[in-house]
Parts: structure tokens; C-alpha cells; sequence
């Protein structure tokens, strides 16, 4: 007899060896089948995968299993974003080597995920640490290097002093380094560069053709793009420093130059640095102003500081307007021209800049009936209006001031017009050892050399100290001394390494094709790409998706590839969240170390109180993550993935609950008993309305899943449940059973199999087909109708669709309950509306 009770853990491991032993999974670059790519973002391997990783693989897993099953030839694989910080951090903490640390990281995270049966091609899965993959991305490096799309000049950088790395922009958050927390400072270096900015326009352009992304995420790259047109002019200085006679400043806005208030610098403009030069206490704010933030939030939250150089400019529409000219530690040299004219009224951060230090504030652009040339308050207007207090420009629409503006300048020479960008070429440089080495050498004569090609891949050197701060690969003894490969004299190999989202920008592309003599067979790939559908975090937008579409375009500008756009569909999944627990300490506790104690939480330890805190996104510096190894031993794979599945829409977060993972237990075990009841069954007779069931169920729950909303699935999904449940036994309801095993297999795959070899079935569900739907019985022939006197539901009635009004009102008098409801009274009208409703009127 079969066990009443499904026991999960021998399923999960029997149908994951088998699956594993006959390669199930495993994407076939011949098939003949048409091509789908699902893809996840790639994990970095910290060692224990949450709940977090599991919603998201599980979500890619459903939709990969499904399509193999409506006859796809399906890439799904997995990989290690394993360079970083994280692991030299490790070495430092741990004393041991950061491949060392990684690696275990990565048998620990892939035997986790192994255990919940995702279908991935383990046979594709690959490590960027690891050199078959870092020294195909060094020859990519070689390639735009001789492409013309590589540079290295001397920058401004943030610069980690804990770290003691580079950081980009984005990884500035609060003036601090995103890992160490370290306040940032502001360096020159000579830094490797990727001309992004060459494919500005492009990528712009592009946003509009990804139908498939959320239009949130083109948002946020559109405005870090960040095309900007307006007006480049000077202001002159009233008395010229040396050589420089003038101050160049953009602005998207001319129309406001009567607003003007003051001329603001970088504090590395030319002229700060020259008149930092003979002036102490400017050159003391110039360094002041290095160690705040870069980023583009950094700039509108901090206070606001300013130095006056006591120098003035000539406003260019009126001579005798003198404006002070100051230094400021909110305008940075790497964007525009590294000064800008202040508007007080209508922009934020210049009105809290001239308020600070007592400056002129001119309403230029009316608030409605407002056109008071003084400006009171502190809130800056910047909506639309009227210009005013603008001789020539006054009772002009913002549009037509600003194009007035520049052909004014055009015309008299002091200004042109001009397109900018927000967006920066890509800094890639990073001083720290675990990274893919930047495959340069640097000879005194023949200067930057890219290493040959068959001198790949620069492997990264075992014997390193991390005892002294600062790179490596700098204080190697040897590592770095090299002869030229052009000249053969004495040179030195580039210590510094790539920034890790390069390593994330093409292995996707590695992925769909694995040869060992270079990154990628462009053929294979082209079978492949561009992703059908990729699956991940909404903090990713920016740095990650913008680069990795930088990358193929590049690829492709250099003959390597015939397509610009790597993701054809982007899903972004929420977070899983959890409740935050703290000691009276002040230290953040687990889940597994609280319990509840009455109203209150208490350590399980010693009993002390606990104070609880905001459900939050998991995350390991709060201690608020949940292992899924404890609880898929408890409760078995299946009702892990189904919990992560139907308790919320996939683009919102799901808050973790005991009683959520418990109900999917339950939901699998019915799954069983009616599994196991129809196993040997050979019910006759019909179940129409089962039977339309079933057909609307296959057919909404494939439309749910390719449109990934899986709750809307399991929603349809214990719809037919509990109709079966319901149900006498009947042909119908054992084709519903039969089927239902291949409806939920790619949710709940082991039950499914178990259920699959129950029924008789050969081979494995997973390659199973997708059932077969009969479009007739998608359309209801019958509906019910309401039965109101009154208009108070009196009865229901069913009948054939397209009743007429006749057979309608018919019925309704007839009914038993209507009757009782009229009780005699005369009925003076009988309202019909077919398909829907019968109302009587007495």
C-alpha cells in the first residue's frame, strides 16, 4: 500500500540523482527545438544561501522547467559572481587564502541549492575567479584595448582608506565606503577607463525598444544617462588670475540667467587650484571639500559650503553686473565644466547656499499670480510659469526664454549651444589583489603594452600578505617584473585589477558558449541571445544592467557580436523579509536564537528580553536571515518553493512566516492523497464542469506563469483542488489528478515525479509535454443568473449562455424561493439582463 503521507526528503534526493545522472537539465547546442534562456542574476558566493536566493531561483526554476515542457530547448544555468572585497576581507579576518575562502563558499551555496531541485545545467556552471574564465575576459580587455575603446588618464577618485581601493559613484553611500564604512576621500590616480560614453546616445535610445523591462528600471537608467541640453557660456572675470580671463559654466536652464546669484567652482577647478596656490585657508576648504561625497544624492543632502575667493564675474547680458565668485563643496570637476551659476529661487541647493551666506535671491520664473522680484521663503520653486524680472525675456513660457537665451549667445559669442551627458566613462581600476588582473604591461619606451594572447590568462600570484594595508600585487617581489613583450626590456605588469562588474557584464555571453581557446563561439551564442528572461534585484538597475548592456555593444562595435541588447525580458523580484531582533546589548540576534515568551521575545539562552524590530530585507549584517536548510529537512524542497511562490505578487516583497511555510506542507501533502487515491483507479462516467475546469486551469496557469505571476497560478491551481476534492469519482476526475501532477511540476517537482512513476507513467515528468488544452471548453456555456425582487437576491438560477429573455423570466417565476418572496403581490415588471440578472418589480 502506498504511504498515506508523502515523506519529501526520500523524494527530493531520489529525483535529484536522477535527474543529475541522466542529465536532464543540460542544454543541447544542437537541438532543433526553438531556444529559450532563462537566467538568474548570479549569486556572490558569502558562503550560505537565505530565503532571499531561493525566492529567486525558484521563480527562474518554475518558469525554465515550464518551458521545457511546452517544448523549448532551455538554457538554465548557474555560475559564481566570486571576485570582491568580501573574500580579501575574509583573508584578513580568517588568515586564510581569499581562493580558499571563496571556493568553500561555493560548495557550501551549491550544495544548498542543489537540495531544492533546481533545474539548472550544472554542466555550464562556472566561477569568475576562476582563470578559464578571467583570462577569456582579459583577451575581451585586449580587444576593445585595441579596439580604441580603453584608456587610462590620471582622475578624481573616491578613494577607501580601509579598503583601500577606488569606488565607483554608486558605491559611495553617505559620504562612506558601501562595505567598510570607512568616510571616503576624494584622489587623483591614474586610472583604466571603458569609453561608455561613446555609446551614450545608443544606450539612451535603446531603453525605448526593451518592451520587456519595467519601466521603472528604464527610468532610473534614462536619468543616470542623463542627457541634459542647454546652453556652455563664459561669465569674465572682472580681473583676469594669470591666464585664465573667464569661467565656463553649462546650464539646462538659460532661461534663468537673470536669476543668477553667483559663480560657484569644483574645488580642483584651474582657477581654485590657482589661487589656492597663494592663498592657505582656500587650499585648506579645497582639501576640505575632497573628503565629502560624489554621488549624485551625496550632492543635494550635504550641508552646503562655500569659500569666497573675493573675485567677480561680468553677468554677459549687462556689464555692469558683478557676481562673487566662491568655491564650492558641492560642484564636482568631472561633471560639466566643473563651475555653475546659481539660481537661488528656482534650484534647492543653490537657495540653501545663498541663504547660508547672505546672497542675493531673484524670483526669475512666476509661482502662478507670484512675480515679486524678492524671493522669500526656503523652498525653491521649480515648477512651471512665466518668466519675470527678466528685461527682455519677461511674459516669455520657460521653452521660448530658453531658446531666446541661446541664440542671443550664439549670435553675440559669449555661449553656444550644448548637449551633455551625466553619464561618465567607466572607471575600472581597483587597487586590491582579488580581481581579474588588467592584462597591461608597462614599458618606459613602448608604454602601455597589452600582454600577448597566448601569454593568457595572467594568472594571480598564491604567495600574498595581506598583513600590510593596500594591494598585493604591488608589494609582490616578483609578480609584477616582467620584460616588455614589444622591446624586451625591463617592465612592470599593471597591479591594479578590473572592478567586479566587469566581470558580470559578459558571463552571460560565456555561459551560452564555453570554448577553451576563447570567450565565446559568436555562432553559439547568436543561437542563445539575447536572454529570454533574466530574473533580479531592482538594486542592480544602474551599475550592473547599464554596464552589461555597454558591454555587448562594445563586443559588437568590434565585430564580436551582431546584437546590442543583452535581456530581451527583465523581471525584479521583491525581497523576503523578516522581523530584526535585538539584545539589550545592542547586538542583532538571529531568528533560531529568540522564542516567543508570552506577548514579549526573550534569547533562548538566558531568557533575557529581546527588543524586536522592523521587518526588514534579510540580510546578514542584521542577523534577520533564515537558513533554508533547516527547514527544507523539515519540511522538504516542494513546500519551500511553493511557500515562495503563492503567498505574494513576485514583484513585491514576501515577509517570511512559520504559518506560510506550513500551509505549503499541508497543500503538498493534499497533493498526495489524491495522487495516491486515483493511482490505481479506473473511475468511468463524466464530470463536465470538472473537465472545463481543468482545461481553464492549464490554460491560465501556462499564461501566469510566462507572465510571472505565480501567485495568480497557485491561486488557479488550489481553484481546481478544491474542485477535485469536491468531486465523485469519474474518467474527468482522474484525468484532473493525472494532469495535475504536470501543472504543478515545474513548482513542485519531486511530488510531481513521485506522482508520475505512481500513475505508471515512463520517464520523467520533467520531460513530460504540458497538457493539452481544448480551446471550446475555455468558453462557458453556462452561467448563473441572480434572481432579485426588488432588487433584494432572492435566488440563483443556472441556465445555457444566450438564454432568452423569455426562458429567463420563465424560471425566475418559477422558482420556489421567488415565489414565497412575492407572496401573492402582483408582479407589475420583469427586468432582464441576459447572462446576468433577473429583476421582478412588485
Amino acid at each position: 500500500m502506498t504511504d498515506q503521507r508523502f515523506n519529501p526528503l526520500a523524494a527530493d534526493k531520489r529525483w535529484q540523482e536522477r535527474w543529475a545522472t541522466a542529465g536532464t537539465f543540460e542544454a543541447d547546442d544542437a537541438s532543433s527545438k526553438p531556444r529559450s534562456y532563462v537566467l538568474e542574476m548570479f549569486p556572490y558566493p558569502s558562503g550560505r544561501i537565505h530565503m532571499g536566493h531561493v525566492r529567486n531561483y525558484t521563480m527562474g526554476d518554475v518558469l525554465a522547467r515550464f518551458r521545457r515542457m511546452q517544448g523549448y530547448e532551455v538554457l538554465h544555468p548557474m555560475g559564481w559572481d566570486a571576485f570582491g572585497m568580501p573574500a580579501e576581507n575574509a583573508a584578513m579576518e580568517k588568515k586564510v587564502h581569499p581562493g580558499e575562502w571563496t571556493r568553500a563558499n561555493i560548495a557550501s551555496m551549491r550544495s544548498q541549492l542543489k537540495t531544492l531541485g533546481f533545474a539548472f545545467d550544472w554542466s555550464r556552471e562556472l566561477a569568475t575567479c576562476d582563470p578559464e574564465y578571467y583570462g577569456q575576459e582579459q583577451a575581451l580587455f585586449i580587444d576593445l584595448f585595441e579596439g580604441g575603446l580603453v584608456y587610462r588618464k590620471e582622475s578624481a577618485v573616491n578613494w577607501d582608506p580601509v579598503d583601500m581601493t577606488v569606488l565607483a559613484n554608486e558605491q559611495v553611500i553617505d559620504g562612506k565606503g558601501w562595505r567598510s564604512g570607512a568616510q571616503v576621500e576624494k584622489r587623483k590616480l591614474s586610472q583604466w577607463f571603458l569609453k561608455i560614453t561613446d555609446f551614450a546616445e545608443d544606450l539612451l535610445a535603446g531603453l525605448d525598444e526593451l518592451k520587456g523591462w519595467p519601466e521603472k528600471v528604464r527610468l532610473m537608467q534614462e536619468n543616470w544617462i542623463g542627457k541634459s541640453q542647454g546652453l556652455q557660456f563664459h561669465f569674465a572675470l572682472a580681473e583676469a588670475q594669470g591666464d585664465i580671463a573667464s569661467v565656463e559654466v553649462f546650464s539646462t536652464r538659460p532661461d534663468t540667467i537673470f536669476g543668477a546669484s553667483f559663480v560657484a567652482l569644483a574645488a580642483d577647478h584651474p582657477l581654485t587650484q590657482k589661487l589656492a596656490g597663494q592663498n592657505e585657508a582656500l587650499a585648506a576648504f579645497a582639501e576640505q571639500c575632497k573628503a565629502g561625497g560624489t554621488t549624485a544624492a551625496e550632492l543635494e543632502t550635504m550641508e552646503k559650503k562655500g569659500f569666497d575667493t573675493g573675485l567677480t564675474v561680468t553677468h554677459p547680458l549687462d556689464p555692469d553686473w558683478q557676481l562673487p565668485v566662491y568655491v564650492a563643496n558641492f560642484v564636482l570637476m568631472d561633471y560639466g565644466t566643473g563651475a555653475v551659476f546659481g539660481v537661488p529661487a528656482h534650484d534647492q541647493r543653490d537657495l540653501d547656499f545663498a541663504r547660508k551666506y547672505g546672497l542675493p535671491v531673484k524670483r526669475v520664473v512666476s509661482d502662478g499670480e507670484e512675480t515679486a522680484a524678492e524671493y522669500v521663503g526656503n523652498e525653491a520653486y521649480t515648477g512651471p510659469g512665466k518668466i519675470v524680472n527678466s528685461a527682455f525675456l519677461d511674459g516669455m513660457t520657460v521653452e521660448a526664454a530658453q531658446q531666446t537665451v541661446i541664440d542671443r549667445a550664439q549670435s553675440e559669442g559669449w555661449g553656444k549651444a550644448q548637449t551633455t551627458w551625466r553619464l561618465r566613462d567607466w572607471g575600472v581600476s581597483r587597487q586590491r589583489y582579488w580581481g581579474t588582473p588588467i592584462p597591461i604591461i608597462h614599458c618606459d619606451d613602448c608604454g602601455p603594452v597589452p600582454v600577448p594572447k597566448d601569454q593568457l590568462p595572467v594568472v594571480l600570484p598564491e604567495d600574498i600578505d595581506f598583513e600590510t594595508p593596500g594591494n598585493p600585487l604591488e608589494r609582490h617581489a616578483t609578480w609584477k617584473h616582467i620584460d616588455c613583450p614589444k622591446c624586451g626590456k625591463a617592465a612592470r605588469r599593471e597591479t591594479d585589477t578590473l572592478d567586479t562588474f566587469v566581470d558580470s557584464s559578459w558571463y552571460f555571453l560565456r555561459f551560452a558558449s564555453q570554448p577553451d581557446d576563447r570567450p565565446f563561439d559568436p555562432e553559439v551564442v547568436k543561437q542563445w541571445l539575447p536572454v529570454t528572461q533574466y530574473i533580479g534585484g531592482v538594486e542592480h538597475a544602474i551599475l550592473h544592467l547599464l554596464y552589461a548592456r555597454f558591454w555587448t555593444r562594445a563586443l559588437a562595435s568590434i565585430g564580436k557580436l551582431d546584437f546590442a541588447e543583452p535581456f530581451e525580458s527583465l523581471f525584479t523580484q521583491g525581497m523576503v523579509t523578516h522581523e530584526t531582533y535585538k539584545h539589550g546589548d545592542g547586538s542583532w540576534l538571529s531568528p533560531d536564537e529568540v522564542e516567543k515568551n508570552g506577548a514579549d521575545w526573550a534569547v533562548i539562552s538566558d531568557g533575557s528580553p529581546v527588543t524586536t524590530g522592523r521587518v526588514e530585507k534579510m540580510s546578514k549584517s542584521k542577523k534577520n536571515v533564515v537558513d533554508p536548510d533547516p527547514i527544507i529537512e523539515q519540511y522538504g524542497a516542494d513546500a519551500v518553493r511553493f511557500f515562495m511562490l503563492s503567498d505574494s505578487p513576485p514583484e513585491r516583497d514576501l515577509p517570511w512566516s512559520e504559518a506560510g511555510i506550513e500551509g505549503s506542507w499541508r497543500f503538498v501533502q493534499r497533493l498526495w492523497r489524491l495522487f495516491i487515491a486515483v493511482a490505481d483507479s479506473s473511475d468511468e462516467g463524466e464530470d463536465k464542469a470538472l473537465r472545463r475546469k481543468l482545461h481553464q486551469t492549464v490554460a491560465g496557469v501556462a499564461g501566469d506563469v510566462e507572465a510571472l505571476s505565480f501567485n495568480k497560478a497557485v491561486a488557479k491551481i488550489f481553484e481546481l483542488v478544491n474542485l477535485i476534492e469536491k468531486s465523485q469519482p469519474s474518467a474527468d476526475r482522474t484525468t484532473a489528478i493525472k494532469s495535475l501532477a504536470r501543472i504543478v511540476a515545474p513548482m513542485v517537482p519531486h511530488i510531481a515525479e513521485e506522482a508520475w512513476a505512481l500513475f505508471g507513467e515512463t520517464g520523467l515528468v520533467a520531460d513530460a509535454p504540458w497538457p493539452e488544452v481544448d480551446e471550446s471548453l475555455l468558453v462557458e456555456d453556462e452561467v448563473t443568473i441572480a434572481i432579485q425582487v426588488r432588487g433584494k437576491l432572492r435566488d440563483t438560477i443556472t441556465v445555457a449562455k444566450g438564454s432568452s429573455k423569455e426562458q429567463l423570466e420563465e424560471l425566475a417565476l418559477a422558482s420556489e424561493k421567488v415565489q414565497r418572496s412575492l407572496d401573492g403581490a402582483e408582479v407589475k415588471k420583469v427586468i432582464v439582463v441576459p447572462d446576468r440578472l433577473v429583476n421582478i418589480v412588485i
